[in-house]
């Protein structure tokens, strides 16, 4: 199971610590829970396993809460093994809050941010940190704004044609090895491994620093994946789409993404064929799809 833990939370997010966990704990989820029906006892269907989140609402509540009450249904909030509880606002916090805390060794935690935005922040984070991830053999660039996956075996030209793209004003996200993340039911998004970020492999030469030749603005860290382009051997025997009127497709993570298969032979530039393919696809997305406008035109034609 992915998890994140609160540590990191803590300082990707600058949140101030008020009373630390006795040990390492992992958040596993990207919900949250607002204690409020806690603090007033009701326990049923309680989701322990969420990030807590306390706001003005939940404090005011508290604030009129008889101080021995408290203190026990404080005791009670802290026996379950939750992940941590974050007071948002900068709001004072009661002692007998710390005390139970600090009594089962959970996380107390604090932010300036108001409520809203620190929930959307929270879950934002948690969502990108938790999300299902696989890593594949191929070269991620971005062209024109649109995040093209290239594919295919070993020494078929990939990364000496995410170079050329570079050289024509595009951005490199990652060299033979992409993350691809599933942050949502139908986004994909693909970044490079720390370790190689920013650098490309170029068969004859050698390791080169993108960033450091190009400069900064011909890389990026992550890009959405929108489209696959499979580079593939040039086979006389194989039957390869000269108009595009069938749509292809390949899956990652349960998610479709549109694939085309270009076959590659000694005179093609791979680059311009990409850098077209993208548009192309930029074009569809946009409702124009000059196939299918030009298969109704020899319909009509025919048919006259």
């Amino acid at each position: 199971m992915l998890s994140v833990s609160v540590a990191d939370l803590i300082k990707d997010l600058d949140l101030e610590v008020i009373v630390e966990a006795n040990e390492k704990i992992d958040i596993t989820t990207s919900d949250v829970n607002r204690p409020g029906l806690q603090f007033s006892g009701f326990y049923e269907h309680f989701a322990k396993e969420r990030v807590q989140v306390i706001g003005m609402v939940e404090t005011a509540f508290i604030d009129r809460m008889p101080l021995d009450l408290l203190a026990e249904r404080a005791d009670k909030f802290f026996e379950y093994p939750v992940p941590c509880v974050i007071v948002t606002r900068g709001l004072s916090i009661k002692r007998e809050i710390v005390e139970a805390a600090q009594k089962h060794g959970r996380y107390l935690l604090r932010t300036k941010e108001s409520s809203t935005k620190f929930i959307s922040r929270l879950i934002n984070y948690l969502e990108e940190k938790l999300a299902p991830q696989i890593t594949i053999h191929g070269d991620l660039v971005d062209v024109y704004g649109v995040g093209v996956l290239l594919l295919g075996e070993s020494g078929i030209g990939k990364s000496e044609t995410a170079l050329e793209l570079i050289k024509r004003g595009h951005r490199l996200v990652a060299d033979d090895a992409t993350e691809i993340k599933k942050i949502s039911d139908y986004v994909l998004q693909g970044s490079s491994p720390d370790i190689i970020r920013h650098y490309i492999e170029i068969r004859g030469i050698g390791i080169l620093d993108i960033k450091t030749l190009y400069g900064v603005g011909s890389v990026r860290d992550n890009m959405n994946i929108d489209l696959v382009i499979q580079l593939e051997e040039w086979n006389e025997d194989k039957y390869y789409d000269r108009l595009g009127l069938d749509d292809d497709y390949i899956k990652f993570l349960d998610i479709k993404v549109p694939k085309l298969t270009i076959p590659v032979r000694p005179g093609r530039n791979l680059a311009i064929i990409v850098e077209v393919a993208a548009m192309n696809h930029r074009q569809k997305q946009m409702g124009y799809n000059a196939a299918h406008e030009l298969n109704k035109k020899l319909l009509k034609q025919i048919s006259t």
